[in-house]
C-alpha cells in the first residue's frame, strides 16, 4: 500500500486521546511510506493527522471541493492540494487516489464517506481494504450496529468482515495489508451465501 485515505472528523473531539491517535497514525504512515489522502483541511483531527505526516517529512494530498477552499480552512503546506468541484467529486478524487481508506473519528460526514467507500466494496467496484480506527471505543456503536445487520441477515458476514476494525493505526495497517476482497455480492438466487 502506497497511498492511504482518511475520513476523520474537522473538529478535536471531547477527549484529547482523538488527536493523540491521529498523530500516531500519521507518525505510521512515515514509517510504512504511505501517502496521506484526506480532506484538506488544517482544522480538528484532519489536519492533526496531516500535521504529523508532514512534520515527519511524508507527504500529504488534500482534496477539498472550491466552495470550502474558499472558506479558507485548506491547509497551507501540504505536499499538495486538489481542489474540486463538490463534495461527489471529492470522494471521487480520494477513492481515485487511494489504495485503502480508514476513518477516524467524525461526524456525519465521516460515516457518509466511510459508508459510500464500504459500499463502493461489497458491490466489487473496488477490492482495496476499508477499516474503523476504534479510538476510544468510538466506533462500539457502529461496529454493534453491523453485527445486528448481519444476524439480521440484511449483511452478508463475509461483508460485514470487510470493515476491519482496531484501536491501534498499526494494527489496522499491518490488516489493510494482509486483506483479501471477498467476492463480489450477487442476487441471482435468492439464498444468502
Amino acid at each position: 500500500m502506497k497511498t492511504l485515505a482518511v475520513f476523520c472528523g474537522s473538529s478535536n473531539g471531547a477527549s484529547d486521546i482523538y488527536v493523540e491517535v491521529a498523530k500516531k497514525l500519521g507518525k505510521e504512515l512515515v514509517k510504512r511510506d504511505i501517502t496521506l489522502i484526506y480532506g484538506g483541511a488544517s482544522v480538528g483531527v484532519m489536519g492533526a493527522v496531516a500535521d504529523a505526516v508532514l512534520e515527519a517529512g511524508g507527504k500529504v494530498i488534500g482534496v477539498m471541493p472550491s466552495f470550502l477552499e474558499k472558506r479558507e480552512i485548506s491547509h497551507k503546506n501540504l505536499t499538495e492540494l486538489i481542489v474540486v468541484d463538490s463534495m461527489h467529486d471529492r470522494k471521487e478524487k480520494m477513492a481515485e487516489l487511494a489504495d485503502g481508506f480508514m476513518a477516524l473519528p467524525g461526524g456525519p460526514g465521516t460515516l457518509e464517506e466511510f459508508f459510500e467507500i464500504f459500499t463502493w466494496a461489497q458491490l466489487g467496484l473496488h477490492q482495496k481494504p476499508c477499516g474503523l480506527l476504534n479510538i476510544n471505543h468510538y466506533y462500539d456503536p457502529l461496529i454493534a450496529l453491523f453485527n445486528h445487520m448481519s444476524d439480521e441477515q440484511f449483511l452478508h458476514e463475509k461483508y460485514r468482515t470487510m470493515a476491519l476494525v482496531d484501536v491501534d493505526p498499526s494494527g489496522l495497517l499491518d490488516q489493510f495489508n494482509s486483506y483479501e476482497a471477498p467476492t463480489v455480492k450477487s442476487y441471482i438466487t435468492e439464498k444468502q451465501t
